[in-house]
C-alpha cells in the first residue's frame, strides 16, 4: 500500500472515530455571509461578517515577514488564547479583502499557519470573536510586497 492511500484511510478511520463525539460542525461563511465576500475594503468586509460590534486591539496575534520577497507566497501564523469560535483574515492588497474565515470547535487550541497572496504592499487584519460574549479581538500589520503574488 502506498503512502498517499495509507494515510487516507488512516485519516478517514479517526474522523470516524473520533467525529462522532465531537462538536465539529463547521460553518459555510460563504453561504450565510455571501457579502462579505463582495467588499473590498477591511473595515466594511468586518461589519458584513461580524456586525458593527466595537474591536478591540487585543487577545489575539499573527506573525508575518514585514517584507515579503514574494507575494505569492506569503507566511502567516495566527495564535490566541482566547476560547474563540472564529476568526477571519482580511487584507486590502487584492480586489476582495476577505481572505479567510475558520470555525473554530469549542476549547481548541488556536496556532494556525497559513499562506496568502498578495499583489501589493498593504495592511493585514486578524479579527477573532470571542464565544460567549461575541467581544470582537483584532491585530494589524503592514507588509511589503516586493514583487506581486497575483501576476504583479
Amino acid at each position: 500500500m502506498d503512502r498517499r492511500k495509507f494515510l487516507g484511510v488512516g485519516l478517514a478511520t479517526f474522523a470516524a472515530i473520533v467525529a462522532p463525539g465531537t462538536d465539529l460542525m463547521a460553518i459555510d461563511f460563504r453561504a450565510t455571509k455571501p457579502k462579505a465576500w463582495e467588499v473590498e475594503k477591511t473595515v466594511d468586509g468586518i461589519k458584513a461578517l461580524y456586525g458593527n460590534g466595537g474591536l478591540k486591539k487585543s487577545g489575539i496575534e499573527f506573525k508575518a515577514p514585514k517584507l515579503a520577497e514574494n507575494g505569492g507566497s506569503i507566511p502567516i501564523t495566527i495564535k490566541s488564547k482566547l476560547d474563540l469560535e472564529s476568526v477571519a483574515l482580511f487584507q486590502d492588497a487584492n480586489p476582495r479583502c476577505l481572505t479567510c474565515v475558520f470555525s473554530i470547535p469549542e476549547g481548541a487550541i488556536i496556532e494556525y499557519d497559513i499562506r496568502i497572496k498578495m499583489r501589493q504592499t498593504a495592511f493585514v487584519t486578524v479579527v477573532g470573536k470571542v464565544r460567549g460574549s461575541g467581544e470582537l479581538v483584532m491585530a494589524t500589520k503592514e507588509i511589503d510586497v516586493s514583487i506581486g503574488g497575483c501576476g504583479g
